[in-house]
This record gives C-alpha cells, sequence and structure tokens, in this order.
C-alpha cells in the first residue's frame, strides 16, 4: 500500500485511540498531515468528477454528501477498493483504478471521512 494510504489510515486510527485514551501515542508531523489532507481533497475531487466514466455522472450523483456510504466506510482495504472499482466499471461505465494508485488511495481515504472515528 501507499505510504499517503498508511499516512491517512494511520491518522484515522491515532486519532481515535488518541481520544479513547486522552493522549496522543505518536506526533504526527505537519508534512504528513499536509499530505493526508492533500490526499482527502484529492479523493473528493474524484468523488464529484464525471471524468472516471463515460456516462455524465459522478459518484456524488448517487452519493450526494456521502449518502448511504457509512457503512462502505468501514469496510477493510480490499472490500472497498473492489465495491469503488464495481462502481467505476458499472455505474460510471469507467475503466477500473490501479488498486495500488495514488488515485485510489485518495479516494478510498475521502470514502472514510463518511464513517464513524474508530
Amino acid at each position: 500500500m501507499h505510504r499517503l494510504a498508511l499516512i491517512v489510515i494511520a491518522m484515522v486510527a491515532l486519532s481515535a485511540a488518541a481520544l479513547a485514551s486522552e493522549q496522543a501515542l505518536v506526533e504526527l508531523t505537519p508534512a504528513d498531515v499536509v499530505v493526508a489532507q492533500a490526499s482527502v481533497e484529492r479523493g473528493q475531487e474524484l468523488f464529484n468528477s464525471t471524468k472516471l466514466g463515460t456516462k455524465p455522472i459522478s459518484c456524488a450523483s448517487c452519493h450526494p454528501n456521502g449518502s448511504k456510504l457509512q457503512r462502505a466506510a468501514s469496510y477493510g482495504d480490499k472490500r472497498l477498493i473492489k465495491i469503488v472499482n464495481q462502481c467505476i466499471r458499472t455505474m460510471l461505465a469507467g475503466k477500473a483504478l490501479p488498486t495500488e494508485s495514488d488515485d485510489m488511495a485518495s479516494l478510498v481515504s475521502y470514502l472514510r471521512t463518511f464513517g464513524p472515528v474508530r
């Protein structure tokens, strides 16, 4: 998995752990936070883009404001990636994203923002 995705996943996990224990276990550098934020922003851009497929719709067309994605946001990476690519191929009539690509990591990171804090 790309470093970018690992940073985002670590941030979510550490945030939840810090909330639970009321203390940070590991300090993230400002650069890590900037990279993670950029990934989530890129994921949001992809989610709202009609360029993932050949149809004039985006992920947001079926899931405005992330509707009906709360449960999916808590799925494991493999399952979530499979679902994302299935939607891109079938609903958007597009080409699946490479599973290890930065765009896939960004899209997954953005989808995680719709789920509960772990």
